[in-house]
């Protein structure tokens, strides 16, 4: 016979003949390939545009100057001095709001005023170019009036005029201009350099380098983008590894699938084999079956993925504004890369789920053709076996979480998570075995003989029990090893807030809250807010965006004294709070929060360097405090030690303590009264807290979505499993109806199976889901961020979730045992 005529009548045919259960096979692919190229294009739409739009105005650029603190912009004149011939581009960068609450990014640059249209704008207004993308948003053209929100109040310009910039959105005003109306009088965010092609290069690099001050760092265009991508890697990294929880999940479903096709196609194996098919080809045509679903599930997963990018690249871009940088989401873009890496890593995943079930089907000899149940019993035997190899995978996998991350990347505790699984799933048939001995009396009281029937059907057939309860069991462990990570993140985080936040009123410049990005309050401000009555003390806070060791961090400065007085942070266990924070006052030992000191490999007592004005500061690291903010790191030191290197560095945020007894309300008001003409945001201590347990909540939104579709593809798993179970037992239920069985009967036996499989897999998925969350919160998350975080899994959340999943997986049962009724 043909083998193009044996793969249509042993493959494509049953497959056309059963199109419910090949249309879920191919869903669940579908799904978790669509998941991986989601998450892919999500993230690198979210994270991919840290580029400057400033290139739009300055062009090409060779170097950026900058420093910790600002750049003075004495060090123009002295560049503009050197023999070479330059381009040198003064640059300030903040972000503003708009009359409208709409945030963008200002730039303060020379080039502004070649842009300008000729002519004086209205009195007590200024010309200023936007970009034709954000005109676009706003609803503006050339000429219109916009108002801004800046940290001196509310400033009035002209658009004039629209800057072509593709879908970039900014402002731009002349430097001098903007250093008027942001009281930046003398600073600079940077200076951008380009040098003139006659000029040698490497040269002029070394002469620039050479003349540069003490702390001014000299960098090559795109390094910026390069160290956020850097610090994103780590988050993009776990997401991917979620991501491909879909995928295994799935492989398990296409395990099933293959072998319910070998084990219902025995005879004709048997037949073939005996009129002279070779292994060979038996082995080809189930690969080939395989290879079909990767490719239709991958096809599927693609148009899904595309689709589920537009809504994970919010959420993506709200944990990447939170916690690294300020990013423009870019557009989402289908390449073929991508393309090509989901069909690989889907079809790769279908091809090898179904190298176990392909070598059976060649295994089967002509004598042996009719033997259906010789392949369960040969399992049943070897289910001791299957416990040894769970434990030898459990002990592998304990023993990687003991190792280190590899460049930054936690890579053990990945293995670790999928040595895990592995374990998990040999433990399927063993845990099958004894659940059914232990609810067997149960099962038998409560449902009679239905009840005892369902037990023995498992038992029966616990070779594909198992593979449909390890894949139910690897969803629910995702979903409950997600749950009590992030359960546990935020009750730390809700504790580290009710000790880092112990103000009763704060106030910061008006604009959108970014990582790394501190605006400066008005210096008349301070004083306003001290003369209100009501109020106790005023700790005026400095923070700012530094480089340490070739990436960035943040630097704050604050009264120690008045930290210990109201304070209450929490440092590493052993180290002495009150003894650390004195230590603090007008010297040069420094706190650093956990993230800093794991990242930077500093330690109580460690001593470190930092570029302020021009000057190397050494500081000795007097604490290690707990800190949620951003796993960039932060250093905290006292404010009058830094006025010795920043004299003139501003306040960025207010913390107000009120005196005993003091309405909130009456002094709230009384402060806002005073402050009305500036841009502020004044939050009461309750309104800040609910804020951040709210940004908290967006940013782990995605995790959630992924766990949703892990949990989705293992229904579908479910539902495929139980209606395979029904078609291959068609003979055993017809049987039954004939021995007298009501069709109730036999629909309600298919019901108590798919409840004790429900049951079974979530034992093994709460079980596997606190390993995995134990290596989620102490390996991944600590090699990744460098947080400690304390373990509070939900019970109440997990719970719910664990009688949803098993509610469900009943009612997937519902149409396979209407199917068997009917038999």
């Amino acid at each position: 016979m043909h083998n193009a005529t044996l793969f249509r009548t042993l493959v494509l045919r049953p497959l056309l003949r059963e199109p419910l259960r090949t249309a879920l096979t191919l869903t669940a692919v579908a799904l978790g390939v669509a998941v991986v190229i989601g998450i892919e294009l999500a993230g690198g739409a979210a994270s991919g545009s840290f580029e400057s739009s400033l290139t739009t105005l300055t062009g090409t650029i060779d170097l950026q100057l900058s420093a910790n603190g600002g750049l003075d912009e004495a060090v123009i004149a002295k560049l503009a001095q050197l023999p070479l011939n330059l381009k040198l581009s003064p640059v300030i960068e903040t972000p503003v709001l708009t009359s409208a609450k709409i945030s963008t990014t200002l730039f303060g640059v020379d080039l502004v005023q070649a842009l300008v249209a000729p002519g004086q704008p209205p009195a007590g207004e200024t010309q200023i170019a936007a970009s034709e993308a954000l005109a676009r948003r706003l609803h503006l053209r050339a000429g219109s009036p916009l108002t801004l929100r800046l940290p001196s109040g509310l400033a009035s310009f002209r658009i004039n005029p629209l800057i072509a910039a593709k879908d970039a959105e900014f402002l731009a005003l002349d430097i001098a201009e903007a250093q008027r109306v942001l009281g930046r009088y003398g600073k600079l965010d940077r200076i951008e350099v380009t040098v003139s092609p006659r000029e040698n290069f490497e040269a002029a690099e070394g002469l620039i380098r050479e003349s540069a001050s003490p702390g001014v760092h000299i960098d090559k265009p795109g390094t910026r983008g390069r160290e956020n991508q850097r610090m994103l890697r780590a988050f993009r990294w776990n997401l991917r590894v979620l991501s491909y929880i879909s995928l295994v999940v799935g492989a398990f479903l296409i395990y099933n699938t293959i072998s319910v096709s070998v084990v219902s196609r025995r005879a004709e194996i048997g037949v073939l084999r005996a009129i002279g098919a070779t292994r060979a080809s038996i082995f080809m045509f189930f690969l080939t079956e395989a290879l079909l679903f990767g490719i239709g599930g991958s096809a599927l997963g693609i148009l899904l993925g595309r689709a589920m990018a537009e809504g994970l690249v919010g959420l993506i871009s709200v944990t990447v504004n939170s916690l690294y940088a300020s990013s423009r989401p870019a557009a989402i873009v289908m390449t073929w890369p991508v393309m090509l890496s989901a069909v690989s890593t889907g079809v790769a995943v279908a091809v090898l789920s179904a190298l176990a079930p392909s070598l059976e089907a060649i295994s089967v000899v002509p004598t042996e053709a009719m033997g259906r149940g010789a392949r369960e019993t040969i399992f049943r035997k070897r289910v001791n076996r299957n416990l040894w190899f769970a434990l030898c995978f459990a002990a592998l996998g304990a023993l990687a979480t003991s190792q280190d991350a590899v460049d930054g990347r936690p890579l053990f505790g990945y293995a670790a998570v999928l040595l895990f699984i592995a374990a998990a799933a040999f433990c399927a048939s063993p845990l099958v075995r004894a659940g059914v001995a232990l609810l067997s009396p149960v099962l038998r009281g409560i449902f009679s003989a239905v009840g005892l029937l369902a037990a023995r059907s498992l038992v029966t057939s616990l070779r594909r029990i198992s593979v449909v309860i390890a894949a139910l069991a690897t969803a629910i462990a995702m979903m409950a090893s997600v749950a009590i990570m992030v359960g546990s993140f935020r009750e730390t985080v809700i504790v580290w807030l009710d000790t880092q936040l112990r103000a009763d009123l704060y106030i910061r410049a008006a604009g959108p809250a970014q990582a790394g990005v501190y605006p400066a309050l008005p210096p008349e401000v301070p004083a306003l807010v001290r003369g209100v009555p009501g109020i106790e003390a005023v700790d005026m806070f400095t923070a700012l965006e530094i480089r340490f060791e070739g990436q960035r961090a943040s630097l704050g400065a604050s009264d120690p004294r008045l930290l210990l007085r109201y304070g209450r942070q929490r440092f590493l266990p052993g180290e002495n709070r009150e003894q650390i924070l004195k230590s603090l006052v007008a010297s040069n030992n420094a706190i650093v929060t956990e993230a800093f000191s794991s990242k930077h490999h500093l330690k109580q007592g460690s001593v470190f360097e930092i570029d302020l004005g021009g000057r190397l500061a050494r500081f000795l690291v007097a604490g290690i405090y707990y800190d949620y903010t951003s796993e960039r790191g932060f250093v905290l030191i006292d404010r009058a030690t830094l006025a010795r290197y920043l004299p003139d560095q501003p306040p960025t945020n207010l913390a107000l303590y009120l005196f005993p007894g003091t309405p909130m309300e009456r002094v709230r008001k009384a402060v806002s009264d005073r402050t009305a003409q500036y841009a502020i945001d004044l939050a009461p201590n309750e309104t800040l807290r609910a804020g951040a347990v709210q940004i908290f909540d967006r940013t782990f939104a995605v995790t959630y979505a992924l766990e949703a579709v892990a949990i989705l593809v293992a229904m579908l798993g479910a539902a495929n499993s139980l209606l395979a179970l029904v078609l291959e037992r068609r003979a055993e239920l017809r049987l039954l109806r004939f021995l007298g069985a009501a069709t109730g009967q036999i629909r309600n036996m298919i019901l108590v199976e798919a409840g004790l499989i429900g049951l079974l897999a979530n034992v093994l998925g709460l079980a596997l889901g606190f390993a995995l969350s134990y290596v989620l919160i102490y390996v991944i998350n600590e090699q990744s961020f460098g947080w400690t975080i304390q373990f509070h899994p939900p019970l109440a959340l997990l719970g719910k979730a664990l009688v949803s999943v098993w509610i469900v997986t009943v009612l997937a049962a519902i149409y396979p045992a209407r199917l068997a009724a009917r038999s």
